[in-house]
């Protein structure tokens, strides 16, 4: 698998099967909305009440989060906390770690539970995990075939240059 830090192509595929999978889940968990973010605080789908909500900073702040908390659970001998639960007066955000790489996050109030929530976040999870190892392979089978479906793949050198004189 690749490692925490190194970046995820999406592809259409996959991005239409993340959506509909966040869609049914914000759905089925009563939620407001649900964003999924990578470890290095870059938005990749969002999906439910998002108009008023800044997401780019939602991403970062969220990533930052799971930083922090993941240099908490070094301090006291664990790998990471895997699941994050913030509680406020009016909403609460959950957020999840799928496959060490992808964070999910559902906020929600008190139309929903934490229960609720956890169960389904809990299947969709599995799902997401599923996809997110369709993407690896597919980026693993790019990487060893360069050039395969690229723009440029028949652009030469001589081209570049003849454009440049």
């Amino acid at each position: 698998m690749l490692g925490p830090q190194s970046s995820l192509v999406m592809y259409d595929e996959e991005y239409k099967r993340i959506m509909t999978l966040i869609e049914k889940l914000l759905r089925e968990s009563n939620s407001n909305v649900i964003f999924l973010v990578d470890k290095n605080g870059q938005l990749i789908a969002a999906t439910g009440e998002t108009e008023h909500l800044d997401t780019t900073s939602l991403a970062s702040l969220t990533a930052g989060n799971i930083a922090a908390t993941g240099g908490l659970a070094k301090l006291i001998g664990e790998k990471e906390f895997s699941i994050l639960f913030h509680e406020g007066e009016k909403d609460n955000i959950h957020i999840s770690i799928i496959g060490g790489r992808i964070i999910l996050v559902v906020i929600f109030d008190q139309r929903s539970s934490l229960g609720l929530v956890r169960l389904r976040v809990k299947k969709a999870s599995l799902e997401l995990g599923n996809i997110l190892a369709d993407l690896v392979k597919k980026t693993e089978i790019h990487d060893e075939a360069p050039g395969v479906d690229s723009p440029f793949a028949e652009i030469t050198d001589d081209d570049i240059d003849n454009l440049f004189n």
